[in-house]
């Protein structure tokens, strides 16, 4: 009886992995399979691959008679608004690595043209009590399941997209901040004036004079009379590129990935989420408000970096350098 178990158990593993080989050849087509399974073509390569029929039946056919499909087509389907299905992004910060070095500030300050008197991504000192050793805190948009911000919203300018995302439409915005009132995080600025970094603001304006969607306009300069926040580098992710703070940051205290694949990584390394979390005690702010944020920390335990060398860049309420 084992030994029937056991050749049973190695037939179905085996059909499992053909299924799953052939799973993988999703660039490939069967055009010609039906004239195979009826007659014999006069060229044949002498090479087999093995597929799946429609009702589950593995066979074997020439290479010559599968051709590549062209599916360039998936990318057209991409609505900012809707964003990528199938997707669900998270971000996990590691509080153990971060010296407030502000690589992250100033890469997020730049790439998303922010000025004003705060940036999207501020770094806290933090102490839990006196018997506590002081730690720094990155803090960003939560981009929560259940954001308060998209309920409260009467104009439909800020929005959840199917991948997690909570982004701002400022052509939509009206400036009545009924979102920042809501977010129970305080992680929202409001424009009180155009934007001022100099030279640098002349080069924008002059590259961005085209037509952009303002759902995901990062990189363009904020308008005045709206709201922003962060917004996970929506313009980055659809090219397959990490958030600017992830790549800039020295330490690696920044984790970006998919809960659906259950991976993140910080350029550098790339983790199981779930076991990260796990091992870590990973945690997230305020979870008895159920809004569910994609925003995890890792407590400040076994820290790798020295807490005062961190006070040298710290600066109370500032947060973006601007030019006169």
């Amino acid at each position: 009886m084992k030994n029937e178990n056991t050749n049973s158990r190695r037939k179905f593993l085996d059909k499992g992995l053909k299924i799953g080989i052939i799973t993988a050849i999703s660039g490939i087509g069967l055009s010609k399979l039906a004239s195979k399974l009826t007659a014999q073509t006069d060229e044949s390569s002498g090479d087999k691959m093995e597929l799946m029929t429609t009702d589950g039946t593995i066979i074997q056919v020439d290479s010559s008679e599968v051709m590549e499909m062209d599916t360039s087509k998936k990318h057209e389907e991409y609505n900012v608004r809707e964003g990528m299905p199938n997707r669900k992004f998270v971000m996990v910060i590691d509080l153990a690595k971060c010296k407030n070095a502000l690589k992250c500030q100033t890469a997020c300050n730049k790439q998303h043209y922010i000025t004003g008197e705060h940036a999207w991504l501020k770094v806290y000192k933090m102490q839990e009590d006196e018997d506590t050793a002081p730690y720094w805190m990155p803090t960003t948009c939560m981009h929560c399941d259940h954001p308060a911000c998209v309920t409260v919203c009467p104009v439909d300018a800020t929005f959840k997209r199917r991948d997690g995302l909570v982004l701002i439409d400022n052509e939509r915005c009206i400036g009545c901040r009924f979102c920042m009132a809501a977010c129970p995080y305080s992680t929202r600025v409001f424009n009180w004036s155009e934007p001022n970094q100099g030279e640098i603001t002349m080069l924008m304006d002059m590259e961005n004079q085209t037509e952009h969607n303002s759902a995901e306009f990062a990189g363009l300069p904020s308008v005045k009379g709206t709201v922003d926040k962060c917004d996970f580098c929506p313009h980055a992710i659809k090219e397959n590129e990490l958030p600017h703070c992830v790549t800039a940051c020295p330490n690696g205290v920044f984790y970006f990935g998919d809960k659906y694949e259950d991976t993140v990584t910080n350029g550098e390394e790339t983790l199981r989420l779930s076991k990260l979390l796990e091992e870590k005690s990973g945690y997230r702010l305020m979870e008895g408000l159920g809004t569910k944020p994609s925003v995890f920390y890792l407590p400040p335990v076994d820290r790798l970096v020295d807490f005062k060398e961190g006070l040298e860049s710290f600066t109370d309420f500032k947060s973006v350098d601007t030019q006169e």
